[in-house]
């Protein structure tokens, strides 16, 4: 094509080229000056003076060249572009009379020539490269691909005029609410209602739309987005107004629209004394740093100024990563603080209170945890292990080291536990309460949220995956539904709350509204411009298959086990008024635990957990992986299989349900 072989030239090509065209339309222009004077195409005037045909654009070129005329790109026109080529043309003009005085024929030349070849040459010379530039735009259309800027405000109006020289989009169209700007035209675009948004992306089979409206709340957002999100399109985004101010983002900065941006809910701004309370000049230690909710912790608490930062974290790839993160932060944001990577466990007893005494730890944010709700299924006696009996070990260990604040990341499956995890984090709520009791110099206490967006094995970058792989997306029943947070909401929530803790409290953060994977997995496949594939739609991208609720799973969550939460001080954190369990008693509970999962015994320790855990009813039969094979290998008489403990034990027949 024409179009790319003009611009594939090198630079000093491009302008010889545009250097013979202007003295060709010099020349041209100096001929008219005449001609239109003296009303004869060939005036004598000029006959006498044909030089300047010639001697007009030697003149000229160089003067174009001095006021940066070849500096411009003709596909790029700016107002810049208009003051080179005045300057240009006017000292072009005034050589004219300079050289016919010199050249001593001054006799019957016209000085009004002059004044019209000034208008001359700009209308020749300017309306060349406008033409060469509607040219190149009108030939780069069918290339370009047809999008929609939702908002006409002043990021998109910005938008467009960085869009306008792309050779990527076409603007076909703003979109905006504003009744009084629908049937107006800025920069050439129209703007037209969002009643028209349907048909104006069929018609020009528009497959993106730019959100152009960066200061606008959540809420407004996500009616935005659901009023796109049954069209074929992918809804892009511009940064937030306070990324726009700080300069952390432009408004080239385009992104598509992250799933944290369809939460029906707004952001509450921090309370900066709850976030200082426990972290500023203190010694602070995040257990489980690696992982998602650990390392948030973390990134926020090193900008929160402690003395010092102890990570500690059994996996040595993930403490090496997070590590090296926060460094790399500090560094950058000079932040001056000592930050100590420390390899342990939490179930390590002596381990754990050696580091706590060692470092002289005030403040611990327990996030250490199994979390997936099938393998702790799979491997009841490491669930239990890590997440009850470790938690009671190291808050033991915590409260004999002089900790003065122990806050447990907890969950809303601890809520009526379907599943083994749940149960093990609501023991180990129980657990806290009830050492509040005999460790009252430490405060312990426990924050419960739902799931939050993009932590490893959630359902959100495992749909990203499926949905790039062109499906299918894997939902295990339609009618699952799940509370949402990000992580660094989360994280921010979990230390204020901690803050505003007296001593055994459970804090309930505010999730919003629940949400449907299905209809999430829907969302996502529209977002990505991709159509699901159903019995109506069998031509659709993506296929949504559903593979059954997977051991362990509920259909919903809850959040709270009384019905008479109370609030705090933070719009977004409740707490629950929760039942408690004597030490005496609960200590029972724990030893037992403590032998069956040494065994182990998964059967005993299931039903143990039944005895001690309110509303803990599971749905399914034990799937314990090490319990299921040997059960199939005795069946086979491979080895004998082991009996529960309620059956080899009858003093503890009483505590089993067996």
């Amino acid at each position: 094509m024409i179009r790319d072989h003009l611009i594939s030239l090198p630079r000093s090509a491009k302008q010889s080229l545009a250097m013979l065209a202007d003295g060709s339309m010099v020349a041209i222009a100096v001929w008219a000056a005449f001609a239109l004077r003296l009303a004869d195409p060939w005036p004598e005037m000029l006959a006498n003076r044909w030089w300047l045909l010639v001697a007009m654009p030697i003149v000229t070129i160089p003067i174009f060249k001095l006021s940066r005329l070849y500096r411009t790109v003709v596909r790029h026109l700016g107002p810049q572009f208009g003051l080179s080529l005045i300057y240009g043309v006017t000292f072009s003009a005034l050589c004219m009379p300079v050289m016919v005085l010199l050249s001593q024929q001054t006799e019957e030349f016209s000085r009004s020539a002059v004044i019209i070849y000034w208008l001359l040459a700009i209308v020749a010379v300017g309306g060349l490269r406008m033409l060469g530039r509607g040219w190149f735009r009108i030939s780069m259309q069918e290339g370009l691909k047809p999008v929609i800027i939702y908002g006409a405000g002043e990021a998109g109006v910005q938008l467009q005029a960085s869009m306008a020289g792309s050779e990527r989009y076409r603007v076909i169209a703003f979109i905006d609410d504003d009744r009084a700007s629908w049937k107006t035209v800025i920069n050439g675009v129209p703007v037209s209602s969002p009643e028209n948004v349907r048909q104006l992306v069929l018609r020009n089979r528009c497959r993106d739309v730019f959100l152009a409206m960066p200061s606008i709340d959540r809420i407004e957002r996500r009616r935005i987005i659901d009023r796109l999100k049954s069209l074929p399109v992918t809804v892009r985004t511009v940064p937030s107004l306070a990324e726009l101010i700080d300069g952390t983002a432009s408004l080239d900065d385009v992104r598509p629209i992250a799933i944290e941006d369809l939460l029906g809910r707004d952001v509450v701004a921090p309370r900066q004394e709850l976030l200082d309370q426990c972290i500023r000049g203190r010694v602070v230690l995040v257990s489980g740093a690696g992982g998602s909710i650990g390392s948030e912790l973390c990134r926020q608490i090193l900008r929160l100024a402690p003395r010092r930062l102890i990570l500690l974290e059994r996996s040595e790839v993930a403490l090496y990563e997070i590590d090296r993160e926060l460094n790399e932060i500090a560094q950058e944001e000079g932040i001056e603080i000592q930050i100590s990577p420390v390899l342990g466990s939490v179930r390590d007893r002596v381990r754990g209170e050696d580091v706590l005494r060692t470092f002289a730890v005030e403040t611990v944010y327990h996030a250490a945890a199994y979390k997936h709700v099938p393998l702790v299924e799979y491997n009841i006696s490491a669930g239990v292990g890590n997440n009850s009996l470790a938690t009671w070990s190291f808050a033991e260990a915590a409260a004999k080291a002089g900790v003065s604040s122990f806050v447990l990341i907890s969950t809303d499956k601890a809520v009526r536990p379907t599943n083994t995890m749940g149960a093990t984090k609501r023991l180990a709520e129980l657990v806290l309460q009830a050492l509040q009791h005999q460790h009252p110099h430490t405060r312990f206490c426990m924050v419960r949220f739902g799931n939050v967006l993009d932590s490893s094995g959630s359902v959100v970058p495992r749909f990203k995956k499926q949905i790039a792989m062109g499906g299918p997306i894997t939902v295990t029943h339609p009618e699952v539904i799940r509370y949402f947070m990000t992580i660094p909401e989360a994280a921010e929530l979990v230390i204020q709350a901690g803050s505003m803790g007296e001593g055994g409290d459970v804090f309930l953060l505010d999730m919003g509204e629940a949400v449907k994977i299905v209809d999430l997995a829907r969302l996502m496949i529209r977002l990505a411009g991709r159509t699901e594939r159903t019995t109506d739609e069998p031509h659709g991208d993506i296929e949504i298959q559903f593979t059954g609720l997977r051991p362990g799973e509920k259909l919903y969550e809850e959040l709270l086990i009384g019905d008479n939460p109370s609030g705090t001080e933070h719009p977004m954190i409740m707490k629950a008024n929760e039942s408690e369990l004597p030490w005496k008693d609960l200590k029972i509970h724990l030893e037992f635990l403590i032998e069956a999962c040494r065994k182990p015994d998964p059967k005993a320790i299931r039903d143990r957990l039944g005895q001690i855990v309110e509303g803990f009813e599971p749905e399914h039969e034990l799937v314990d992986v090490v319990w299921q094979e040997q059960r199939d290998r005795a069946a086979h008489g491979a080895i004998p299989f082991r009996k529960t403990s309620g059956s080899d034990n009858p003093k503890d027949s009483s505590r089993s349900h067996g």
